[in-house]
């Protein structure tokens, strides 16, 4: 089961799923600001992917946090309470296949991830 975790709005996670679709891939969308995220994906990402990487820090949502948030996020345990309370904060997509996760979106990223 193929799952891409984004907001619909994003470009980024409307190319990714064009791209899916238009290879056929069989994939659930969650939109993480309409039906939330809880612990267990976090997690789940986190056991696959560094923090580093599913925090967006280049993004508006980090840029408009207070600078004692930003210094608290030091490590996983720290992102995940960020993610879990600013969905928006996490880089997008997140794309979870049966044997990793994913971050972010480029059509040669897929080919290899699919072996297309």
């Amino acid at each position: 089961m193929i799952t891409l975790y984004g907001i619909p709005n994003c470009d980024t996670v409307k190319k990714a799923r064009t791209w899916l679709a238009d290879r056929q891939q069989d994939f659930t969308f969650h939109d993480f600001k309409k039906q939330g995220l809880d612990a267990a994906t976090v997690q789940h990402w986190l056991a696959h992917l560094d923090w580093e990487v599913l925090v967006n820090k280049k993004g508006t949502t980090w840029r408009g946090l207070p600078d004692e948030r930003k210094a608290a996020v030091v490590d996983a345990a720290s992102a995940s309470a960020l993610m879990l309370e600013f969905p928006s904060v996490i880089k997008r997509p997140v794309l979870r296949t049966a044997e990793a996760c994913h971050v972010g979106f480029k059509p040669e990223q897929y080919d290899q991830i699919f072996n297309t």
